[in-house]
């Protein structure tokens, strides 16, 4: 039996304060359908990551999953590129 397709985000991990979980910007871009400007959009996702492994600044891909928690919907697939901010 197949499962449903689930939804795959790339985002920049913004917390990684939590014991395996980290919050993570998604920003999206698109054009306004009159004014024709880019407009950006973000969303912040609380997503499980087991192993402790993405840190603040890092860029991860993420994918919906059943609820964890009241929040967490999300789990980290796979840090793509590592790169720390300063703060």
């Amino acid at each position: 039996m197949e499962r449903g397709k689930r939804k795959v985000l790339v985002g920049q991990v913004v917390s990684d304060k939590m014991d395996k979980t980290v919050v993570v910007e998604v920003t999206r871009t698109f054009r306004h359908p009159l004014y024709q400007h880019v407009i950006h959009r973000r969303s912040k996702f609380m997503a499980h990551d087991e192993g402790n492994v993405a840190k603040a600044g890092d860029l991860v891909e993420i994918m919906e999953t059943r609820p964890l928690s009241r929040r967490k919907r999300w789990r980290v697939v796979k840090v793509i590129s590592e790169r720390g901010i300063s703060g």
